[in-house]
This record gives C-alpha cells, sequence and structure tokens, in this order.
C-alpha cells in the first residue's frame, strides 16, 4: 500500500498568544510654516489654533479606543506633528494626565515630544518637562544658514544651538534631526553639521537623507540635489563621523549611543502595536485572530467636526496573509541587526515559512543573511533597502503599509 504525505497550509488568519507591545502616538497637526519637503500631514497655522477644543478631541478621540486595547499596557508615547512645541505646556500636561487616567502607562515609559527651534522658550520647555515629557526630538535639520534657508526652515541657526544646549540641559535625553544630502551641499558641510550635532553629546541623533516627495513644493520646483555618487559619499561621511564618536547606525537613519535607542520607534520596526490619535493618525492593532489598520480623519477641521460626532475614523480595514509579509519586512528589514526570525510569528500570527520563497530570493540576491535565529540585511541590502524590501510585495499589494503613516519624526 503506498504512502501519501500530506502538507498542512499555512493558516489564512493570525493567531496571537499574546498581543505585541503597544505605543501610543499623539499627532498635533500645525505648523507655523509647511516646509518645502514635508510630506507629513502637517498644516501651517492661520490665525490662533484651536488648542483647547482639539485637545478635547484628542481625549474624545482616546475613549472612543479605549475598547480596542483594554487592558493592555502603554510602553512608549509619541507627540508628533507638525510642531507639538506650538502648543502650551498646560495644554500638553492635558493631554498627558488624560492619557495617564484612562490607560495603564508603563512607569518607565519614554515620552517624546517633537519640537521646533522656532519654538523655543525656556519657561515653555520646562514646563514640558514638568508634564511628563522625558525626551525631546528636537527638528535643527542643518546648523549652516544657506541650508536652513533652503529647507524653508522657521529658526536660524542661532536658534537651533541655543534650542539645542537648552534641551540637553533640560531633559537630557534629546534627539537632534538633521539631513543631508541637502540642495548643494558637500561633503565637507555635511560633515560640519555632524561635527556641530556631536558638540551637544545627545545621546540619540537622526540622520535623514533629503528625498523629494509627491504634493510637496519641492516636488513642484525640484531643487539642485546632490547626485547618487555625491549622496552616497556624504551618507558614508556622515556614518564614519558618527561610529568614531561611538554612535551605533542601529536603524537605516537613526543612531544612537549603547542602550540609548527610541523605544517608541524600535515599537515600530519591530512590528509592535501602536494607537495613534489625532487629525490623519493612523493604528496597528492585534487582536486573538486578526490584524486591524485604522486610519482617523487627516483634516484638522474634518477632524474635529467628526469627533464631535464621535466619529474618528475615516477607515479600518484587516490586514490579509498576503500583506503581512511585506508590511512586517518593510520595517524590520530597516534595522541594522535585523531581528530574530521567531519576531515574525510573535508579531504577525503566521508561522515565517509564508515568507521562505521570498526570503530564499533575497539570500540568492546577497540582500540579506539568515539562519535559524536571525534575518539581517547585508551591507549590499542596506544600500539597495527599497530593492530588498520589494521582494516581499506580492501581486496583491498593500494598502496603507507604509510606515511614513505614522510619522516617527515630522516635520517639527
Amino acid at each position: 500500500m503506498a504512502l501519501t504525505t500530506t502538507s498542512i497550509a499555512p493558516p489564512s488568519t493570525p493567531h496571537f498568544a499574546a498581543p505585541p507591545p503597544l505605543a501610543l502616538y499623539i499627532h498635533i497637526p500645525w505648523c507655523i510654516r509647511k516646509c518645502p519637503y514635508c510630506d507629513f500631514n502637517s498644516h501651517e497655522k492661520r490665525g490662533e489654533v484651536p488648542e483647547a477644543q482639539y485637545v478635547e478631541a484628542l481625549i474624545a478621540d482616546l475613549e472612543f479606543a479605549l475598547p480596542s486595547i483594554w487592558g493592555r499596557r502603554i510602553g512608549s508615547v509619541f507627540l508628533g506633528g507638525g510642531t507639538p512645541s506650538l502648543f502650551s505646556p498646560e495644554a500638553i500636561d492635558r493631554i498627558l494626565a488624560a492619557v495617564r487616567a484612562r490607560v495603564t502607562v508603563a512607569p518607565d515609559a519614554e515620552i517624546t515630544l517633537e519640537a521646533n527651534p522656532g519654538t523655543f522658550e525656556q519657561a515653555k520647555f520646562a514646563g514640558f518637562r514638568a508634564a511628563g515629557v522625558n525626551r525631546l526630538s528636537l527638528g535643527v535639520q542643518s546648523f549652516n544658514p544657506v541650508h536652513l534657508s533652503a529647507l524653508g526652515r522657521v529658526h536660524d541657526e542661532r536658534e537651533a544651538r541655543i534650542a539645542a544646549a537648552a534641551a540637553v540641559e533640560i531633559f537630557g535625553n534629546v534627539n537632534l534631526d538633521l539631513m543631508y544630502a541637502l540642495p548643494g551641499q558637500t561633503v565637507k558641510e555635511a560633515r560640519a553639521d555632524v561635527a556641530e550635532a556631536l558638540a551637544f553629546a545627545t545621546p540619540h541623533l537622526s540622520f535623514y537623507h533629503l528625498t523629494i516627495e509627491p504634493n510637496t513644493l519641492f516636488h513642484r520646483h525640484p531643487p539642485r540635489l546632490p547626485d547618487e555618487d555625491e549622496a552616497a559619499d556624504i551618507a558614508d561621511a556622515v556614518e564614519s563621523a558618527l561610529t568614531d564618536a561611538g554612535y551605533g547606525h542601529y536603524e537605516t537613519s537613526a543612531f544612537a549611543k549603547p542602550g540609548r535607542e527610541s523605544r517608541h520607534n524600535l515599537n515600530y520596526w519591530r512590528f509592535g502595536d501602536y494607537l495613534g490619535i489625532g487629525a490623519g493618525a493612523h493604528s496597528k492593532l492585534s487582536f486573538p485572530e486578526r490584524i486591524v489598520r485604522q486610519v482617523r480623519h487627516k483634516q484638522p477641521q474634518q477632524y474635529l467636526e467628526r469627533m464631535a460626532r464621535g466619529e474618528p475614523l475615516l477607515e479600518e480595514r484587516e490586514v490579509t496573509r498576503g500583506e503581512i509579509g511585506f508590511e512586517f519586512m518593510l520595517n524590520a528589514l530597516r534595522l541594522t541587526d535585523g531581528v530574530p526570525l521567531a519576531l515574525f510569528a510573535e508579531r504577525t500570527g503566521f508561522p515565517p515559512t509564508i515568507v521562505r520563497k521570498e526570503l530564499d530570493e533575497a539570500e540568492q540576491r546577497g540582500l540579506l543573511v539568515r539562519d535559524h535565529e536571525r534575518i539581517k540585511p547585508t551591507p549590499l541590502g542596506r544600500r539597495f533597502l527599497n530593492d530588498l524590501q520589494a521582494i516581499f510585495l506580492r501581486d496583491d499589494p498593500p494598502r496603507g503599509a507604509q510606515p511614513a503613516a505614522v510619522p516617527l519624526t515630522g516635520p517639527a
């Protein structure tokens, strides 16, 4: 009698023994002036910002979301924008107090607020600290006046230095956001920006490659940017200087002293859950047998009107098995050291066998290395990250899977 063998097909829905870690993102959409490179959901303020009304809406939004996160602990909070530092310390205190009153926040939770040097006031920043903010992310972008002007920033180099020094004094735990491959930038100028940033000895630095995005002023009127080889030389110079200074390049755009990586951002890259509240905020929430993505109404006035009726959601949908491999790898492969193989099942609810073919292809092309314990991009894979991520993109492209939907560091 002939023996037959059968293979067990992967499940069609995820299964979670325990939910992933949970973070909270709070979006404050207004800024002083829209930067020409910015494609985030930010809106130039005209007249007075409806601060009190928006705070009430955020609290109502959180209460609306409570049934979907009931019993779960918040490990980090990120107030992003826009420019959250436009709000008063009293408003930030009210938001954070409302969060603590309604959900369990870890005692050592990382609570980050994005700030613009153009909004700096000593008493105001001290007020943010007193409200419970324990990490500041300061959008410097450059210390070069020519480049600040080209980027349309509202602050100058003097204000950037004053704000950075005060942030270190008040918070200690500070990230400086900078950009490179700027219009007309040379390697020497990029090194000068790195040297200025290093002088503040912050535990974390972010260096973002300036790219031209659709629906921006730079897309309609492109500046002359360094070509691909020049940009690669600048990137190498930035990484070399930061590595020599003791910063680990742990994620595509992020550098940190040992043990000082951003816990909130790591939760994104490791495919943790996050609840996003506020205009245009995105959420990814896991339940025992499904993963749900949500999007709030984008325009601030529309969001306020919808919240008044208790209707914050513009869209809610389940993530499919065909999408999940790309969504996970889109995030995890940004990490220099990759992720444990076991994390795939833990955070997606599916066995890693559902992406075996894609992993094989990425490995054969020299873009990824793996063993029974870890998945990790190679130096070639890090350089051609888009090509590596695209391998996991199926014929049915994910809807709304881009991590940029949640601004980790907005245009503050």
